[in-house]
């Protein structure tokens, strides 16, 4: 559960992290992204433990609400399965197509930009 939580604020915090507040995202990479403990933080930025449980847990619920209104995650998760089937499918019924390749080449690039 905490892995699956963890990878969800991570994406959430890919996508939306030009939204944020230098403060939020300086705690949030810290947090999730370097591992940092609860104490670790606030004694880089002198402030408690409480102060910056309190940041997290808002930034985690601006996040989520960011998500909820523009599904930015949501429509790449979708994308991301569609373009895997399309690929499957033509690596299984038309591995010779140079140019149905090409295209799916060119939609697996977009999705890592």
């Amino acid at each position: 559960m905490e892995i699956e939580k963890n990878y969800r604020i991570n994406s959430l915090f890919e996508f939306y992290q030009p939204l944020l507040t230098k403060k939020q995202n300086d705690y949030l990479d810290l947090y999730y992204g370097d591992d940092y403990s609860l104490g670790e933080i606030a004694e880089n930025f002198n402030v408690s433990r409480q102060a910056v449980y309190d940041n997290i847990k808002r930034t985690e619920a601006i996040l989520e609400d960011y998500e909820d209104k523009l599904h930015l995650f949501a429509t790449f998760q979708a994308q991301s399965k569609q373009a895997d089937e399309i690929q499957q499918y033509v690596s299984k019924h038309y591995p010779d197509d140079a140019k149905l390749n090409e295209l799916v080449n060119r939609l697996e690039s977009l999705e890592e930009e």
